[in-house]
């Protein structure tokens, strides 16, 4: 108990200390692996397996939100495709310039080892980006939606590698696999009895590490990607996205763990983290190579940017390639410390980079090529308000419940813009009008057209961060009508007013006031 004491004590105080300096917790949880991994604190094995828990459980709760027919989209796959061969290629180079220059390490390195360490540098880490994603709530918008496929797509390359180099394929019991798809029917057809309680988080924990991670490691497929197969597969049931936002907060809690497992498995020297820190002059090239390739493909400069900042940094799998690359004695195990420090730094730059927003993209914009209006991809394209007299963003349950009584009960015309695709289909499907976008854009904002009449807005988001970004963005520009906002805490409520919000209303308020409307109603008792 001293030594889980010790970590957490250390864990914990890290932790804080980077959310005082308004850092990312993640940097404090890297250096509190590099802490206790000093001699005299004894090791705790069981991180590693949170940390394993933890990528598992990311890994389903991916594949509960992704949409398949993103990933054979041509700016998904052939970005993931041509970027590999890039990647691979420019880091080989620079390694091989570093091996001139006289770095100890490559002295001996032909060109199999350089590609060998290239193709494991070439991955962006599901786990870091899903973080910056839901940071800021935009695990559903284009950009979003296309960095996740890319990150999945990587995954497939990375366990294809990882079962050729073992040099054993996997099981004959692999074929079986497809019987999952009779049982997960079955699954399905149950899960609606579960509740939401306590039964449908230990529901999703058991799909993730027992038919997931424990049956494709049992045929020796790895188990992790098997958790995100398996949550493919639930992914179009009704409360899959329900089950993935009720096991965020474990699955938060559990990458604690993997952050700071980088850090205890390396014994650092001045030589392997020089040049850990060197790779890292790869990033901007990275971030690069991934925006010039959507722009090809019609995607605005915002959201190629965008996509471009998040996937700019390297991937737990790279450590799991160069170990693999040690058991098969093509590497020494001086590159697994090179490459923990690699994707240790890499991660705070791309944290740094990434909290900037706006202004850094709106910098960046300039050295992005212009395409015409021809190739504009479709979800791009401008965004018609012609005859709406009010926007409503953000239409879950509160916003659709808005966007319904100023149609019903005030005879308005009204505009819902949501981000989610699934849920835009949903409600086209009944009538409602809504468009698909991100309304924290700033380039949503430049899209529109037609917006003379538009005389309310109201921002109904789930999330206070989405609504404070949204209104700062109306904002700027200086529109003169009325803006009215949810929030479910008293300080969100006077953060919103304070910024300029002219109505800020108590999502529960709201609650109760239905409610009792609804009772009296219902009892038969007049107003």
């Amino acid at each position: 108990m001293d030594t889980v004491a010790i970590y957490l004590v250390v864990v914990f105080a890290c932790g804080f200390m980077a959310r005082l300096l308004r850092l990312p917790t993640l940097i404090g949880y890297l250096t509190a692996g590099f802490i206790l991994h000093t001699p005299g604190i004894e090791s705790l094995p069981v991180v590693d397996t949170l940390a394993d828990l933890g990528v598992t459980i990311l890994l389903f709760t991916i594949g509960l939100k992704l949409d398949l027919r993103m990933l054979l989209r041509r700016e998904v796959l052939v970005t993931t495709a041509a970027n590999l061969v890039a990647l691979v290629g420019l880091t080989a180079g620079f390694l091989g310039v570093l091996a001139t220059v006289g770095v100890r390490l490559l002295a001996d390195a032909d060109w199999q080892v350089l590609a060998l360490l290239g193709f494991a540098l070439s991955f962006s880490s599901t786990v870091f980006v899903i973080q910056v994603l839901d940071e800021r709530s935009d695990a559903s918008t284009l950009y979003g939606r296309v960095a996740i496929g890319v990150l999945v797509l990587q995954d497939v390359v990375a366990v294809a590698f990882l079962t050729a180099i073992k040099g054993v394929p996997p099981s004959p019991w692999a074929l079986a696999l497809p019987l999952l798809l009779p049982g997960v029917w079955l699954i399905r057809r149950l899960w609606h009895r579960l509740g939401h309680g306590e039964l449908q988080t230990l529901f999703g924990i058991m799909m993730a590490l027992v038919p997931g991670y424990w049956l494709f490691e049992a045929v020796g497929i790895k188990g992790d990607f098997g958790a995100m197969v398996v949550g493919i597969l639930l992914a179009s049931h009704p409360r899959a996205v329900e089950l993935s936002r009720t096991l965020f907060g474990l699955r938060e809690l559990l990458l604690v763990g993997f952050f700071v497992s980088i850090g205890l498995h390396v014994t650092p020297t001045f030589e392997t983290v020089l040049l850990g820190l060197l790779l890292v002059a790869l990033l901007p090239l990275e971030g690069a190579l991934f925006t010039l390739a959507l722009a090809a493909f019609g995607l605005r400069k915002r959201t190629s940017i965008l996509a471009g900042l998040a996937l700019a940094n390297f991937s737990e799998f790279g450590l799991i390639v160069i170990a693999a690359g040690v058991e098969a004695d093509l590497v020494s195990e001086d590159w697994l410390v090179v490459v923990s420090v690699a994707v240790a730094a890499s991660f705070v730059v791309s944290t740094l980079v990434n909290r900037r927003g706006s202004g850094l993209v709106t910098r960046l914009s300039g050295f992005v090529p212009t395409l015409g209006e021809r190739r504009t991809h479709p979800e791009d394209a401008p965004i018609d308000l012609e005859h709406a007299r009010v926007l409503v963003l953000g239409v879950g349950r509160v916003g659709r419940a808005v966007r319904d009584r100023l149609v019903d009960e005030y005879g308005l015309s009204v505009i819902g813009v949501e981000n989610d695709p699934l849920k835009v289909s949903a409600l086209r499907a009944q009538g409602v009008r809504v468009l698909e976008g991100d309304a924290t854009d700033a380039d949503f904002w430049d899209r529109c057209t037609n917006d003379d009449e538009v005389e309310i807005i109201v921002l109904a988001m789930p999330f206070h961060g989405s609504n404070l970004i949204a209104l700062e963005q109306v904002d700027e520009r200086d529109f003169e009508g009325t803006i009215a906002v949810v929030a479910q805490y008293d300080d969100e409520r006077d953060e919103l007013i304070r910024l300029g919000a002219d109505v800020a209303f108590h999502i529960y308020e709201g609650t109760g006031v239905g409610l009792a409307d609804s009772a009296a109603e219902a009892a038969g008792v007049g107003r």
